[in-house]
């Protein structure tokens, strides 16, 4: 493999076709100055593209969201990225499931494959370059040394300024029809799961323990979506820094038990959330990671404080 920016070069697993990453996702929401006073707080670089938003993370060329105004927040689409050579075999796949194609939604330009999940959420598979990660991302945890003094005054502390997309975790009414859905139409695999409750999916050509979560709602909708940082002290500054603009609703700091990541989460100005994540397991391309249905009791988190009690209500339904 080789290092390229930073990154390592994309594998992939022969003869298993099976989308490589997840390439952006695309929200409406109600209000696009407050969007974009949210994310950018949250480090993130926020640019104007047409009428709507567009999310970068920092010396990073690739797009990972989309923003665009809407009576309300909602999932307006999700968009995986494909091997050149394996875009007509997913084309052909689709027909053989009997999926039926859609264009586009209005105002979105593609060459891609469009079509709807098993709940209604349109899904784009398209031609990209792997923006997965093909190797474990680096983390870091720096010790002084005797006679040094091993944290800097709060005002010299650096902002936290996200690497890359790292997953989303989507609402569903049926968690098994997800894992079905996904794993047959998009070749995910299915990394972990608890009890009908949640689940974890992974992609084939190496990827981390999970690009896509479900998590059991009366509807669709995003949980929240995950920004990958390079160690603890970047979740716990990126924290205070949210704190530190009036962002202090969230959970964390604390590590779960499937993932193994570390993790912050700050609430969005519509009740979804996203996630300072550090050091989340990764699943090589020649890895064929053995699942597991676990307690539920055991694959929520390891520590942390208590979640808010409103952590998993699926907002997105009533608003």
């Amino acid at each position: 493999m080789t290092q390229i920016r930073g990154f390592i070069e994309a594998t992939r697993r022969p003869g298993v076709l099976g989308i490589h990453s997840l390439d952006h996702f695309s929200l409406t929401v109600p209000d696009l100055d407050k969007a974009k006073s949210f994310y950018e707080s949250f480090g993130l670089e926020v640019r104007k593209e047409g009428t709507g938003l567009a999310l970068y993370t920092r010396g990073h060329p690739h797009r990972w969201g989309l923003l665009s105004e809407g009576p309300r927040k909602k999932l307006h689409y999700l968009s995986f990225g494909a091997f050149e050579d394996d875009l007509p075999r997913f084309r052909e796949h689709l027909n053989q499931l009997g999926i039926e194609l859609l264009d586009p939604p209005p105002g979105f330009e593609s060459n891609g494959l469009w079509f709807r999940d098993h709940n209604g959420v349109p899904i784009e598979i398209r031609v990209a370059e792997k923006s997965s990660p093909s190797a474990k991302s680096v983390f870091s945890a720096v010790s002084a040394p005797p006679g040094v003094a091993g944290a800097v005054s709060r005002g010299k502390a650096p902002v936290t300024h996200p690497r890359r997309l790292a997953h989303v975790l989507c609402y569903t009414v049926d968690v098994t029809r997800a894992i079905e859905f996904y794993s047959k139409v998009l070749g995910l695999r299915l990394s972990d799961s608890s009890e009908g409750n949640i689940a974890f999916m992974h992609g084939v050509h190496g990827s981390d323990h999970h690009l896509i979560a479900f998590a059991r709602s009366t509807g669709s909708g995003l949980h929240h979506i995950s920004w990958d940082v390079g160690s603890v002290e970047d979740v716990g500054l990126g924290a205070m820094q949210m704190a530190s603009k009036g962002y202090v609703r969230g959970w964390g700091l604390g590590r779960h038990v499937l993932g193994s990541n570390y993790f912050h989460y700050v609430r969005d100005p519509w009740g979804s959330y996203s996630e300072y994540s550090a050091d989340i397991d990764f699943i090589p391309a020649d890895c064929d990671w053995k699942s597991a249905d676990h307690p539920g009791e055991d694959s929520f988190y390891l520590w942390g404080p208590t979640p808010p009690e409103d952590f998993v209500h699926n907002y997105e339904i009533e608003n």
